[in-house]
């Protein structure tokens, strides 16, 4: 399950439908769905939560939601978290802690962390523990179609058979080159060197079973555990209605994970995965990207504890445009809080309409915020719809 919903309030009348970045056209396009809008979000992989990219990615959502919302439209959620995975149980056997136990308390801080930020949740929460049979049942399809083959106790997507028989092609998502591709395999997860694979780039669908590691009967595929790529497809296949409106994540997911992902989809259902691929930019700490494996984190749970306000942090974060690469600092916390007390002290005004016509350009949050500064007013009731603080 996810966390507690924040209130939202219901602004009169209705905002435009967003446009926004799309990545794999290179273009700007309306966020619209005739059935009403859905969207994906790759979750976390519960061994660090939530360190300040984290929350950067989910706000942008949240915000993108709260647009929906606005402009009258019932919108599905689903996020997944990706409670087994290999740097989930590398971290647990450094530190000696049962993987699933490790899992459960990152998603429990992960939720908390969520609420405090009155992040919207999604409707459906789904662990890919409790998707494997779905999973397996996905690898024996794509077996019996002839886009997956066998190699040794693993299962791999044969990324040239997929697209010659499926609506996608390799780098329809990512536009990237063949050389960039192999880079950002082995940076990012993949395996390109592993002998005996058709195409260096082909990604696991299904990791056989391994000695001291968690696996799942998987029927006629054999006992194992799934590929990254595959969990989503499957999971967003299982919870939405495909094509979705926009999948969501940050920068880094683009290649390989959200090429992937549409290539499975579009190899087992023969359509698109999604309308739109709105990705988020990176968040840096001390003059590199924030992340778990460099260790250069900034925890919001470490900022609320030291008693930092939720509503400085949600400033803080959308003070910058959600597709710009960034670094966290002192000032930028600094300049969060002072904002919060001016806003505050400002006294009312009527600003739903002019922060709509804003933030419905891209999720303009830096230009909204600057909008408010510059009136001089608050308008309380949109400033708490569309940006989700309250100003109390």
């Amino acid at each position: 399950m996810s966390w507690s919903r924040p209130e939202v309030p219901h602004l009169i009348g209705h905002g435009p439908t967003p446009r926004l970045w799309d990545t794999a056209s290179q273009s700007f396009v309306e966020a619209a769905s005739p059935s009403g809008p859905s969207l994906y979000v790759c979750g976390i992989t519960p061994y660090d939560a939530t360190h300040l990219g984290h929350a950067a990615t989910y706000l942008a959502y949240d915000t993108l939601i709260r647009l929906w919302l606005d402009a009258g439209q019932d919108v599905a959620y689903v996020q997944n978290v990706t409670d087994v995975d290999d740097p989930l149980l590398e971290r647990a056997a450094a530190t000696g802690v049962d993987w699933r136990a490790l899992a459960a308390s990152q998603v429990d801080l992960f939720r908390t962390d969520m609420e405090s930020l009155s992040i919207i949740p999604p409707d459906n929460y789904v662990a890919v523990t409790e998707s494997t049979d779905a999973i397996a049942a996905a690898v024996e399809q794509l077996l019996a179609n002839g886009d997956a083959y066998r190699l040794g106790p693993d299962i791999y997507f044969d990324s040239a058979a997929a697209g010659a028989s499926s609506p996608w092609h390799l780098g329809e998502i990512s536009r990237l080159d063949r050389d960039t591709m192999l880079a950002l395999s082995a940076e990012r997860g993949g395996d390109p060197g592993t002998f005996g694979k058709r195409d260096p780039l082909d990604p696991v669908l299904w990791r056989g079973e391994r000695p001291g590691e968690p696996s799942w009967p998987g029927g006629t595929v054999g006992p194992g555990r799934p590929g990254w790529h595959i969990e989503c497809s499957v999971i967003a296949r299982e919870f939405l209605h495909l094509p979705m409106t926009v999948q969501g994540g940050g920068h880094d997911l683009v290649f390989p994970h959200h090429e992937y992902t549409a290539a499975h989809t579009a190899a087992l259902i023969g359509h698109p995965h999604a309308e739109l691929y709105v990705h988020t930019g990176l968040v840096a700490y001390e003059g590199q990207k924030m992340s778990k494996s460099l260790g250069n984190l900034v925890l919001v749970s470490q900022l609320t504890a030291a008693g930092v306000d939720p509503r400085a942090i949600r400033l803080a974060l959308l003070a910058h445009h959600y597709r710009e690469d960034w670094e966290w600092t002192d000032a930028v916390l600094t300049d969060a809080l002072e904002r919060l007390a001016r806003w505050r002290e400002m006294p009312p005004g009527e600003l739903a309409d002019p922060l709509r016509e804003i933030l419905s350009h891209d999720l303009d949050t830096p230009g909204a915020l600057a909008y408010i500064d510059t009136a001089g007013v608050v308008d309380r009731t949109a400033i708490s719809a569309l940006l989700g603080v309250d100003l109390g």
